[in-house]
């Protein structure tokens, strides 16, 4: 849907002035790598053609094609979901058609949509779950899930239609609260030694093969969801081409460690030949349980009132991920044109976010006239069916980064064929899923 050559983007380096395009600079980039001539002659490739590159280079030539490298690289290392080159929300509508013409943009982004709708509708249920326990064991008075997730979508619904700064803040808070409480959890367990002594037996590569890998591998990927919304939000961001990439790589790399350490800490402190038996019997209180032994119950009480407010961040983030893919869509022809209004103070899509809660809120009360499970039946069928669509989402993206570099460059061409150069990091995440 987004034709490159029309953007208007100009943060490219070396891009053409007034151009918008930050192909040519690309070609030229590619031209100097491959040893393409603008005159349209090729160079020869091969043994032959590097030493008739050594003869006929000029004595700064060297540092150029050096800088030429490290600028190809860098623009392959920094491109993610994208980044560089859209202008719009949603982030998979516009990298899709970079890489893979329209119709498959048009469908990663309502796959993406309907993917992130199920988890906003189930983690929602949760919170409702959540917040009835706690007011039930603190106060000892009985209520019912639905009125509190009802209360939660009312409460989301006024935080979407304002700046999307006022969301990142209240996000911010809770994440850091979250962060602290479960270090401090992870601290205790290791300074008292864990359950029968500090081990490295939880990620040693000799146990990777088994148990249920594939539930595993299924769950580590729905641990990342939502990392890509960096460039989902570039629009309302700040500096995009620095803050966008930036904030991906830090998003991963805080992810990846933090999970790894706390859930290695969680492994040592049940005991590595218990904690399956400890997660069987009490799956939602298990980290509870380990920070009222290890820390204390002023800890164990506060964790569970965050568990609330971490379940809250999850929905207000999956409600701005889809109010930001129903405006992309609606810009593209494919929703109606009423959820491309965005508000003229705010700049966040105000019709968006108005419809997103109330379609939550049809569901939670459908749910509720039924009697069905708000865990069994709601939240863990719907994350469930979101998490194939989002990993489905995760490798095609990485072949349109591999597609959308093969159009940018042309190919490397050599004897009269032309093939990609994609780099193989930029591609790992689809040879992976």
């Amino acid at each position: 849907m987004t034709d490159l050559s029309k953007t208007g983007h100009t943060g490219a380096p070396g891009g053409e002035a007034g151009s918008g395009n930050p192909l040519p600079w690309a070609r030229r980039v590619a031209d100097r790598v491959h040893g393409r001539r603008r005159g349209g002659t090729t160079r020869p490739c091969g043994r032959r053609g590097a030493a008739r590159l050594r003869r006929e280079r000029q004595p700064g030539d060297a540092a150029v094609l050096r800088a030429v490298h490290r600028a190809a690289a860098d623009l392959r290392g920094r491109l993610h979901a994208d980044g560089r080159t859209g202008t719009r929300r949603g982030g998979l509508l516009r990298l899709r058609p970079g890489g893979a013409g329209p119709d498959p943009g048009l469908s990663a982004a309502t796959l993406a949509l309907f993917s992130y709708t199920l988890l906003l509708v189930g983690v929602d249920a949760y919170v409702g779950v959540a917040t009835s326990n706690v007011i039930e064991r603190y106060a000892d008075v009985g209520s019912p899930w639905w009125a509190w997730a009802l209360i939660s979508l009312g409460v989301i619904a006024f935080l979407g239609h304002r700046d999307i700064e006022l969301s990142a803040k209240v996000l911010g808070a809770v994440l850091v609260l979250e962060f602290l409480l479960l270090l401090v959890m992870d601290v205790g367990i290791v300074g008292h030694g864990g359950a029968h002594g500090l081990t490295a037996e939880p990620v040693s590569p000799s146990i990777v093969g088994t148990g249920s890998l594939g539930l595993g591998v299924m769950f580590a990927f729905f641990g990342f969801t939502g990392f890509e919304a960096t460039a989902v939000f570039r629009h309302e961001a700040k500096d995009p081409d620095v803050t966008v990439p930036r904030a991906t790589y830090v998003a991963i790399l805080v992810i990846g460690a933090f999970y790894s350490f706390t859930v290695w800490a969680i492994v040592v402190g049940s005991g590595v030949g218990a904690v399956v038996g400890a997660a069987q019997a009490d799956p939602e209180g298990l980290v509870l349980t380990l920070t009222r032994s290890y820390v204390g119950s002023v800890w164990a009480d506060a964790m569970q009132l965050l568990l609330i407010t971490s379940q809250f961040a999850c929905v207000l983030a999956f409600h701005n991920v889809v109010t930001r893919y129903q405006f992309a869509l609606s810009r593209a022809g494919a929703l109606p044109a009423s959820l491309s209004v965005a508000h003229p103070r705010h700049r966040a899509p105000s019709a968006s976010s108005a419809v997103a809660p109330a379609v939550a809120f049809v569901t939670t009360l459908v749910v509720a006239s039924l009697g069905l499970d708000p865990i069994g039946d709601l939240y863990a069928w719907f994350s469930g069916a979101a998490t194939p669509g989002i990993v489905l989402l995760m490798a095609a993206t990485s072949l349109a980064v591999v597609g959308f570099f093969r159009r940018a460059t042309g190919g490397s061409r050599c004897g009269g064929r032309s093939w990609p150069r994609p780099s193989p990091s930029s591609a790992w995440p689809a040879w992976s899923a």
